[in-house]
């Protein structure tokens, strides 16, 4: 997929909306060999997804084995609405708390009182961090009105086709 039809993808509103959420999940393929896929923090910077980890995690080793990852960020809604995206994972080791981590748990609701008290925690207890860095190599926006799974739109086209023969 070229950068402009994942530039088309990600500009939507849509895609826009569900960039701002502060949750996903994100699939690799763990040591073992096995998929894995886990709910993780992220911050969408207009380029690309960041998420932070302990530098303990055990995603890590798997990551810097196999970089290949695929994100869905999506609603609790019916119809839901779906964000797929591909890209690879850069780690970058940072010394104490990346702003992005404190930014999207900074969505969540504290009084002026709990975000201290939370940030002082956070901060006790990581020495480092690691910003795990995907920048989109394909994206695909299901909203179920307008774009839906590859093998419906693939069955609807079919369906057409035999009703007109």
């Amino acid at each position: 997929m070229d950068q402009h039809a994942i530039d088309e993808v990600l500009n939507r509103p849509l895609s826009q909306e569900l960039l701002a959420r502060d949750l996903a999940r994100l699939a690799f393929i763990a040591l073992d060999g096995t998929p894995r896929s886990i709910p993780i923090g992220v911050t969408w910077n207009g380029t690309e997804i960041v998420m932070c980890t302990a530098t303990n995690a055990r995603k890590l080793p798997a990551l810097r084995r196999d970089p290949a990852v695929a994100l869905t960020i999506d609603t609790e809604s019916h119809p839901p609405k779906v964000l797929l995206i591909r890209g690879r994972a850069e780690l970058d080791v940072v010394d104490g708390i990346p702003e992005e981590y404190l930014q999207w748990n900074g969505t969540y609701e504290m009084t002026p009182e709990q975000r201290a008290e939370w940030e002082e925690g956070v901060k006790s207890l990581y020495l480092g961090m690691v910003r795990v860095v995907v920048k989109p190599t394909w994206a695909k926006l299901i909203d179920f009105e307008t774009t839906l799974p590859t093998a419906i739109e693939e069955l609807m086209r079919r369906q057409k086709e035999r009703q007109l023969t």
